[in-house]
């Protein structure tokens, strides 16, 4: 479960679902000067969000975080999708 404190863990996750996005776009945008604000480790840490060579993408366990939220999740469409080329 998502702790009340965690409001930017939510937000990355959901901003990693809207499109595909390099590991160094996600650095460049998160960045802060904050030593102690490590929303990308801790994502990364509760399974969220992974690294897939320069690739971040969202696990399935970050697609039912946001599921579970209310937020978008592109997960859905990308199973139908696999499913029809599966078939076909």
């Amino acid at each position: 479960m998502l702790a009340e404190d965690d409001p930017l863990i939510l937000d990355l996750v959901e901003w990693v679902a809207r499109d595909e996005r390099s590991h160094a776009e996600l650095l460049e945008s998160w960045r802060t000067s904050c030593p102690r604000l490590t929303v990308w480790e801790d994502a990364v840490d509760r399974g969220y969000l992974t690294r897939q060579d320069r690739l971040v993408t969202v696990t399935r366990k970050g697609h039912e975080l946001l599921s579970s939220h209310g937020r978008s999740s592109l997960l859905p469409l990308r199973e139908k999708v696999a499913a029809r080329s599966a078939d076909g």
